[in-house]
């Protein structure tokens, strides 16, 4: 895996082949191919570890919500997605890129279930954090889920974003400044009249 991670970094995905990974890791490609059916899977795997994070994180905001307000939990939503792209920045990526893209026909359905269990409980976290907000009128009353999703695609958009304007300007890293500018104007758009008042 460090050895496949590595050739992906260097190479990108579509330039490494499972031959550079194998010589990397100092194996026989045909020992490689005992671990994984073809390079999508393995690059599929490394990502996992990415999701497995973010569920972790996610689980650390949810074990505080009770002691929360709005603000702390979209604010700890944002430090907890920032975390997650420093982290491993570049396997984020190439998740973002995985999760809309053909090479999930590719996978074994093991390892497409793991994707889909670990997608489905960050945005479950996400929309127990909501929910409870809606519940007690401080959140606009709207379905938790959606805006879980509207936080996973801003992320992802924003990330993937900055990524790209960084190949036209240089090493400039705008991101931590967009996720916060993003997560706030976010944080106002749901909050109700009442709530808005008291600022």
């Amino acid at each position: 895996m460090i050895a496949a991670k590595r050739v992906f970094s260097t190479k990108g995905f579509n330039k490494a082949t499972m031959e550079d990974i194998a010589k990397e890791a100092e194996l026989s490609p045909g020992t490689l191919y005992l671990y994984f059916k073809n390079k999508d899977e393995l690059f599929s795997s490394l990502s996992i570890r990415i999701l497995q994070y973010l569920n972790i994180r996610l689980g650390h905001v949810a074990d505080n919500r009770k002691r929360l307000t709005v603000d702390q939990k979209i604010e700890a939503l944002r430090e907890a997605m920032h975390d997650v792209y420093k982290f491993d920045p570049l396997m984020l990526i190439n998740m973002f890129h995985l999760q809309s893209s053909e090479t999930l026909k590719n996978l074994s359905s093991d390892l497409i279930a793991d994707i889909k269990k670990l997608s489905r409980n960050s945005l479950t976290i996400i929309a127990r954090l909501f929910d409870e907000e809606i519940h007690n009128g401080a959140v606009i009353d709207k379905p938790a889920m959606v805006l879980a999703d509207i936080i996973w695609s801003m992320f992802s958009g924003i990330v993937l974003w900055e990524e790209s304007k960084k190949m036209i300007e240089g090493d400039k890293d705008f991101l931590e400044k967009t996720l916060d500018t993003a997560f706030d104007i976010f944080r106002r758009g749901i909050k109700t009249k009442l709530l808005k008042k008291t600022l």
